[in-house]
């Protein structure tokens, strides 16, 4: 049995404890739910042990797809295992239809489904807003190498594929989401973070009803009946 140690890190969403294995991460889902870079923040009962539990199942639907990420196990409705992994400073950002960001950026209205995916880059950092960058700002900040930036995308890409086909199985449409991946010991890159309704964009399949965070970023109404829906559908999936 894994035994819990000190707190590691206490983010926005997770508390990361290490723990009495080497490399393993016993990490703990947060009520908490934030917006605009952190401008908004909630306590929303309920929130951490859905997007646990979402993310569970989704972790263990990519496993079947080949897909290599951090996820172990969950061990209770707001607990999980993890591999750790040095994350990289990334939000690797793809999007299958224009919304959200891309849509006010560039003027295409909300709902275009995009000629193909399409795969961007920010810049991890909280005290810059995460802002939005290229190919080169990635090299020049030394984030990774012209070889790093090609398997990022390609596995987004990748991740993509077998999201949809998980997603659509539950009925459910994929707009758009956010992947951060990290470096295990020996420099392979894998996924890592979390796959929920709060990092990915995603409408009912018929309806086009939001099932993500912008019901809470755009104060549409309750976000834990909505994702206890997305975590219904997976689960019957599953």
């Amino acid at each position: 049995m894994v035994e819990k140690k000190g707190l590691l890190y206490e983010g926005k969403a997770k508390k990361l404890y290490q723990t009495d294995e080497k490399d393993v991460l016993w990490v703990e889902y947060l009520n908490q739910a934030t917006a605009l870079n952190g401008a908004k923040k909630d306590q929303i009962q309920g929130k951490g042990e859905l997007n646990n539990q979402i993310t569970s199942i989704i972790f263990e639907k990519l496993s079947e797809k080949g897909i290599k990420h951090h996820f172990i196990k969950q061990l209770s409705p707001t607990e999980q295992l993890i591999q750790q992994i040095n994350m990289i400073p990334l939000e690797v950002v793809l999007r299958n239809v224009a919304a959200g960001s891309f849509s006010k950026r560039l003027g295409v209205p909300e709902g275009t489904e995009l000629a193909f995916p399409i795969v961007e880059f920010y810049f991890k950092e909280d005290a810059l807003d995460d802002p939005f960058i290229n190919d080169d700002h990635v090299l020049v900040l030394d984030i990774a190498n012209k070889e790093e930036i090609e398997f990022l995308k390609a596995e987004a890409k990748k991740i993509n594929q077998a999201l949809i086909e998980i997603f659509t199985e539950a009925g459910i449409r994929l707009i758009d989401f956010k992947l951060e991946f990290g470096r295990l010991a020996d420099g392979t890159i894998i996924l890592g973070d979390e796959i929920s309704p709060d990092t990915c964009r995603l409408w009912d399949l018929l309806t086009n009803d939001h099932l993500d965070k912008d019901i809470y970023r755009r104060d549409l109404g309750d976000i834990v009946p909505v994702y206890q829906e997305v975590l219904d559908r997976l689960t019957k999936i599953a």
